[in-house]
């Protein structure tokens, strides 16, 4: 029987390593966790990612939410400054500014502290890992605000017992240097689908929803917001119009927002930045994305 070639098996095994190398997608470069003000948090691989770029509008230009911004910028204050603080559940009307003002409240805290103050931004499909993400924000020195946007939960939903474990600190507690902030259009995040489904097949069904009504309460702070009136939506196109240098005069500016509002059939801080949106290209100026 002839001898193995030694020299031909080594060389094979090297190139079936090289081989392999290839296929493996590179590790992760470490995180720089004070190299951004934002992150986005991708939890099939358990991983920050840096956000270069962060789509936003000034706090001054968002009008007819003054109350709401007064208080949660006083509540991230005290968070930024190490003082308690409350978890906020921003809920109301679609388009009124609510993922706008976290963001906006965020960069306006993060100028004051000099960096101090990170976003993580968690999608909603992603709750589940909320854990793994605490884990990886204990770690941490730097104070982080954690933004779900647009949070509901529908029947068969589970996953919003991660977050209420979050909520209510569970046996290890939220880490001091975190907080969480969430929107939704839904005042109890939870549909009225699912609780009628629930009141309906339970045994004791006041019990059985007291579980999921109840998430909503264990937000500290609760920021309603609602539709606006003309008056309010035409102080939103204003402002937008005279930050950006768009020369229109105002009755003409007032005549094309309502006429965008009804094609919309709309009104809102969402439906006003549009309407500014489609003036300034018409008009050929540029924008900020946000």
């Amino acid at each position: 029987m002839p001898q193995p070639d030694l020299a031909q098996i080594t060389d094979s095994l090297t190139r079936i390593a090289a081989a392999l190398e290839r296929l493996t997608p590179p590790a992760p470069p470490p995180l720089d966790f004070r190299g951004a003000e934002a992150f986005l948090w991708h939890a099939e691989t358990n991983r920050l990612s840096p956000v270069p770029v962060v789509a936003r509008v000034d706090l001054e230009l968002l009008v007819g939410i003054d109350r709401q911004a007064t208080v949660l910028l006083d509540n991230t204050r005290r968070f930024a400054t190490g003082l308690p603080a409350n978890n906020a559940l921003l809920w109301g009307a679609r388009g009124m500014g609510k993922s706008s003002l976290v963001k906006a409240v965020h960069a306006a805290v993060n100028a004051e502290t000099s960096g101090g103050l990170a976003l993580v931004e968690i999608q909603r499909d992603d709750i589940a890992s909320l854990p793994v993400l605490l884990g990886v924000l204990r770690a941490q020195s730097r104070k982080t605000l954690i933004l779900a946007d647009d949070l509901s939960f529908d029947s068969e939903d589970t996953s919003y017992k991660s977050l209420k474990a979050v909520l209510d600190g569970g046996i290890e507690g939220r880490p001091p240097n975190v907080l969480f902030y969430a929107t939704s259009n839904r005042r109890h995040l939870i549909s009225r689908d699912m609780m009628e489904n629930e009141r309906a097949t339970a045994i004791n069904p006041g019990e059985a929803i007291e579980e999921k009504v109840s998430l909503s309460d264990r937000f500290g702070l609760w920021l309603g917001f609602h539709g606006c009136d003309q008056a309010t939506f035409f102080a939103m196109v204003e402002t937008y119009g005279s930050h950006f240098g768009l020369a229109v005069d105002p009755e003409e500016l007032h005549a094309g927002a309502v006429e965008w509002s009804m094609i919309r059939g709309a009104r809102s801080g969402r439906v006003a930045w549009q309407y500014i949106q489609d003036l300034a290209g018409r008009l050929g100026k540029t924008l900020p994305a946000s």
